[in-house]
């Protein structure tokens, strides 16, 4: 009996040009668990998340989210079945209020009104601070919102690309306590990151990016790390 993921991505490559960004990548990460996709920054990682996300083109690549081809849909059909992206930088609407932003995605997405409320309830900080314009949360409170808006669309795959960057210690232990809690209640949480010690202390299994091009998949977070100082020849 073969297995259904609930990420299964094949054959994604990325050219910007004449440069190869991303060359045959593969992945599959499993409900419930934490993968990781650790590489140097420039690894093609970015890339490769929004390839997934059908942000970018990737011609020939398959994606497939709980055994359904997301292949002929673009970023709005794929976050509609479940894969949605918390992209590097948050890219949040900094001169719309907190839940101004959430409404936005409410819009987009034709989700009900109601789940504005609710992200804003999972929260505290957020309801604290839901009518202050998004540009002037700290960065913390940011990540905050943009994991906020991404779960309302209550996601089967998340995909978190540097959630940590520019975090203070104490809001990275946040950040990695909460998506343990989100696997817990059955996503796929799939997070890239340049360094193995801030993907957390509960990845279940991950993958090493150098140079465009993914390792197999390597499970434990100790052999994460000897597999990424191998790859980079340390």
């Amino acid at each position: 009996m073969s297995t259904v993921f609930a990420l299964d991505a094949r054959s994604v490559t990325v050219r910007y040009g004449s440069v190869e960004a991303v060359t045959d990548a593969a992945m599959f990460a499993h409900p419930g668990t934490i993968t990781a996709i650790v590489g140097p920054n420039g690894a093609g990682k970015s890339s490769f998340f929004l390839a997934m996300m059908g942000a970018l083109k990737a011609p020939g690549s398959k994606v497939s989210v709980a055994g359904d081809s997301l292949d002929a849909l673009g970023p709005t059909g794929r976050a509609r079945r479940g894969l949605v992206l918390v992209p590097q930088g948050r890219q949040i609407f900094p001169r719309l209020t907190v839940e101004e932003n959430l409404k936005v995605i409410v819009d987009a997405l034709s989700l009900d009104k109601t789940r504005v409320e609710a992200a804003i309830e999972r929260f505290p900080r957020l309801k604290e601070r839901r009518s202050v314009a998004a540009g002037t949360l700290s960065g913390g409170e940011q990540q905050m919102l943009a994991l906020a808006r991404a779960l309302m669309t209550d996601p089967k795959v998340l995909l978190l690309d540097e959630p940590m960057l520019g975090l203070a210690p104490v809001i990275v232990e946040q950040v990695i306590e909460l998506c343990s809690r989100l696997a817990e209640e059955g996503i796929a949480v799939v997070i890239a990151e340049p360094s193995v010690r801030l993907v957390g202390r509960n990845v279940d299994r991950g993958y090493v990016m150098i140079r465009g091009r993914i390792s197999q998949e390597i499970k434990g977070l100790p052999m994460i790390e000897q597999e990424y100082m191998r790859l980079l020849g340390m």
